[in-house]
């Protein structure tokens, strides 16, 4: 008997939609082939630099918090999807241009550009109840050419979202911000250091972005404090570098933090991530809060809506391979590869993972930051999926890279890394300074 097909609808041509894309075109019998919505004019996603800050040329948001100097903080060994190597002529810590080439590379190669629909803004995912109770939901798309501004709505029976969560910036509260009268910025805003020359900095927050902007803006500025709550990094660092625990508030020429003492701060940028953001979703459909997802089964599939994946919301991870696996997993349980179970026990499994994390001492705003919670969780969604796992020489290069980054901020990606075996990686000749 020959099932029709089923219609999958990916939104973004980022690497997780381009990975999404790229594995429903390899099961033709299964899947029709999919429709990619891309609100830019290219494939990449945030990996895609441009100068501009704010709006871009259709007034909307400007998408990706790339900048100019930007090399990657993990080792291209272990960033490449598992089916697609990175040039090994490369260095291990490549410039964001060579990840973009990567994935307009990886576009050609398994011909996905046909599929996608550049300069389409999707304005609502809607979903279609189906006529009994056993029926899944199909979706229906509203988009907007933004060439023509043609408005287009198209029906398919699931829909992978791949929209990224580096683009709306998050800006926690800080007493007495209207008083401070210097320049206030976020890093989404950042492109390059010389227009901070000479300038003092203060920047919130110490995650991978805020420590990689402290150290190029060093270079240039009189003085840059880095703010944050982590432990205080211990590597050698710049001499015109500060770390402090703790901001408390504004005043008119910096910000005082908890030790007491008033920063100087010509700018003031906050380092403090994003938030996640669907504004094609009618509200009801998904709950942000805090920084949490819900109601999702393995931080992908949507309980009420099986059929509606979200593939890359989890942070602190190996991003390629871990698409890869999500993206697998949720087109095993479109398939019937891996049955899901029922909504109650989707969300009973849900709710025991997060009360673990809250045993455990991670925070909620931090249930999809993984770090190495993801080697289990990846080799999780590779044995419901029956696909294979990432090799575990992923795993102790990403394990290693994490120790040295702490050990020595400043020289880290001067190292090159060549893999060996399935589990054997080894250092080759570091870069000159």
């Amino acid at each position: 008997m020959n099932y029709p097909k089923l219609k999958v609808a990916v939104i973004g041509a980022g690497a997780s939609g381009l990975c999404a894309a790229r594995h429903l075109l390899t099961r033709p019998h299964v899947f029709a082939p999919p429709v990619v919505y891309e609100l830019s004019n290219c494939v990449g996603g945030t990996w895609v630099y441009t100068d501009k800050v704010g709006r871009d040329d259709y007034g909307l948001p400007i998408h990706s918090s790339m900048y100019r100097d930007l090399r990657t903080n993990l080792p291209k060994e272990v960033m490449s999807f598992p089916d697609f190597p990175f040039d090994s002529q490369l260095p291990s810590f490549v410039h964001h241009s060579d990840v973009r080439s990567y994935l307009e590379q990886y576009a050609d190669h398994f011909e996905i550009q046909p599929h996608i629909k550049f300069c389409t803004h999707v304005e609502l995912l809607n979903p279609v109840s189906g006529t009994t109770v056993d029926d899944q939901s199909s979706w229906e798309i509203t988009s907007l050419n933004l060439n023509n501004l043609c408005r287009n709505t198209e029906r398919f029976d699931s829909v992978i979202v791949c929209n990224g969560h580096y683009s709306e910036p998050f800006i926690p509260h800080i007493p007495e911000i209207e008083n401070f009268k210097g320049q206030k910025m976020h890093s989404h805003e950042y492109r390059f250091a010389e227009s901070f020359t000479r300038k003092n900095v203060v920047l919130l927050g110490a995650g991978p972005s805020g420590t990689d902007i402290a150290l190029q803006l060093c270079s240039v500025a009189k003085q840059v404090v880095l703010i944050h709550n982590h432990s205080l990094i211990t590597s050698s660092m710049p001499s015109n570098f500060l770390q402090v625990k703790g901001v408390n508030r504004f005043s008119e020429k910096g910000v005082i933090c908890n030790d007491g003492i008033e920063y100087p701060a010509d700018v003031f940028m906050f380092c403090t991530g994003y938030k996640y953001s669907f504004q094609f979703l009618e509200k009801n459909v998904l709950e942000v809060k805090d920084q949490r997802v819900t109601p999702l089964y393995k931080h992908i599939v949507h309980t009420t809506f099986p059929t509606l994946f979200f593939i890359g919301l989890c942070t602190t991870v190996c991003p390629f391979p871990l698409f890869h696996s999500q993206v697998l997993f949720a087109l095993a349980s479109l398939d019937g590869t891996y049955k899901l179970p029922p909504k109650v026990e989707m969300d009973a499994i849900t709710e025991h993972e997060y009360q673990f994390c809250l045993q455990n001492g991670i925070p909620h705003r931090h249930f999809h930051k993984l770090d190495s919670r993801q080697w289990g969780y990846i080799a999780e969604l590779a044995q419901l999926s029956k696909t294979d796992s990432v090799s575990p020489v992923i795993r102790d290069l990403y394990e290693a890279n994490k120790k040295f980054r702490n050990q020595d901020l400043c020289n880290y990606k001067r190292f090159n890394y060549k893999i060996v075996s399935h589990d054997t990686w080894i250092t080759v000749n570091p870069k000159p300074l």
